[in-house]
């Protein structure tokens, strides 16, 4: 799948594990596992705000993260096909670019919706004793308490950029064009 997109689309998003796999796959980037679950709601700083795809953007956006292991800053800033034009300093990288936007590694979730954190946290919790309440996530931090939404309209937006600026735009009439 991931030749074939380099040939057959014009902009591909990959999303948290798949944009891993996709790192790996295309640029050799490795994953590290993390010592605890990355989990809950993280301040992420864009590192090029002029992009086309942070038009809109406020200077910081807040991102929901679920995973066990993360990408090294280092790394993706010694292959000189990648920007690293996103990232926290709570989550580490966040957003990845390449081939001019052709390719977007976005390591959280902004496609999440509203409860899927606390349906995640609810699983888990019920099998295991270890699992800690999403960061960020819940009104006053309490589980009890609906959760505080605060990344759907960044996460509109991030969408809306990229399929009008990376994808609409750039896609070729003749998709035999796309090299």
């Amino acid at each position: 799948i991931f030749a074939w997109a380099r040939t057959h689309v014009t902009s591909t998003l990959y999303i948290c594990w798949a944009a891993q796999a996709g790192l790996y796959y295309h640029y050799g980037i490795p994953k590290y596992p993390l010592p605890q679950k990355m989990f809950g709601i993280f301040p992420q700083h864009t590192l090029d705000p002029q992009l086309p795809i942070f038009r809109g953007f406020d200077d910081v956006f807040q991102m929901p993260h679920s995973r066990h292991t993360e990408l090294h800053r280092e790394d993706i800033l010694a292959n000189p096909e990648l920007q690293l034009i996103a990232e926290s300093p709570d989550s580490g990288v966040s957003i990845v670019m390449a081939r001019n936007g052709r390719e977007f590694f976005i390591t959280g979730h902004l496609e999440y919706a509203p409860d899927t954190l606390d349906k995640e946290y609810r699983r888990d919790k019920d099998i295991r004793k270890d699992v800690d309440v999403p960061r960020n996530y819940y009104r006053f931090n309490d589980p009890s308490q609906p959760p505080l939404v605060t990344w759907r309209a960044h996460a509109n937006l991030l969408y809306s950029n990229w399929i009008n600026y990376y994808v609409y735009q750039e896609t070729p009439y003749d998709i035999n064009q796309i090299k």
